[in-house]
Order: C-alpha cells, then sequence, then structure tokens
C-alpha cells in the first residue's frame, strides 16, 4: 500500500480499537483521500474519518482512522 508505513500498537492505540479506531504511521506526502482509498480497497471496509497530525520527524504523520460501523480490519 502506498503511503502507509506500519500499523501503530501503543497503549492510546490498543484502547481505540474499541472505538473501531486504527492507528498508523503514514509518509509525511500523502493525503487524508489517498490513505482512504488504500484502507478501503486493501481491507474491503469503509473509513468514517481519518485524521492525522504530524509525528516527531517530518518524514511521517501519525493517522487515525475511523471506521463505520459494522466494519474492522482483521487482525493479520
Amino acid at each position: 500500500m502506498d503511503g502507509i508505513k506500519y500499523a501503530v500498537f501503543a497503549d492510546k492505540s490498543i484502547q481505540l480499537l474499541g472505538k473501531n479506531q486504527y492507528t498508523s504511521n503514514i509518509e509525511s506526502g500523502s493525503t487524508r483521500t489517498k490513505i482512504k482509498h488504500w484502507v478501503e480497497l486493501f481491507f474491503g471496509v469503509k473509513g468514517r474519518r481519518m485524521g492525522s497530525m504530524m509525528g516527531h520527524t517530518m518524514h511521517y504523520k501519525h493517522m487515525i482512522i475511523t471506521l463505520q460501523l459494522g466494519y474492522s480490519i482483521p487482525p493479520l
């Protein structure tokens, strides 16, 4: 998937899984619509909201992806 680096598994991100929110780091040049397209295409889910913030370096952004009700990303 172009733009998504890896999933984040920290205490807060594990708590967000209960709210159907998934956390990942993405490349800094990626847009929300591009990431939403890749997540929906790759996992077969519908994204509701994409929230991002800059990470500690300019090489990546930290993104929280909220899925619509009834959808989930299966564990790999």
